[in-house]
C-alpha cells in the first residue's frame, strides 16, 4: 500500500500533523479510536471523508515511523 499517498504533512494544516490527504482528520484521531475499541465501521461513520484504505494507511504509517525512530539512552550516572 502506498501510505504516503494517503498522507500528508503539511504545516499550514494541524500545524504540520499527519492528516489523511484532503481532510483535516490527524491520523493521531484515528488511532486514538482504534486503541479505544473503535471498530472500522464506527470511524467510517464519524468520518464520512475516511475510506477503510485511510484507515489502514494511518496505522500503517504509524508502525512505519515506530519501526524508523531511533532510541537515544542517557547515562544518568554522567548526565
Amino acid at each position: 500500500m502506498a501510505v504516503y499517498h494517503r498522507i500528508e504533512i503539511n504545516p499550514k494544516i494541524l500545524m504540520g500533523k499527519p492528516v489523511i490527504k484532503g481532510t483535516r482528520i490527524p491520523v493521531e484521531a484515528i488511532l486514538r479510536k482504534l486503541s479505544q475499541k473503535a471498530t472500522e465501521k464506527e470511524l467510517l461513520e464519524s468520518y464520512p471523508a475516511l475510506c477503510p484504505e485511510d484507515i489502514q494507511a494511518a496505522v500503517l504509517y504509524a508502525a512505519e515511523t515506530i519501526a524508523h525512530e531511533e532510541t537515544v539512552t542517557i547515562d544518568q550516572a554522567s548526565a
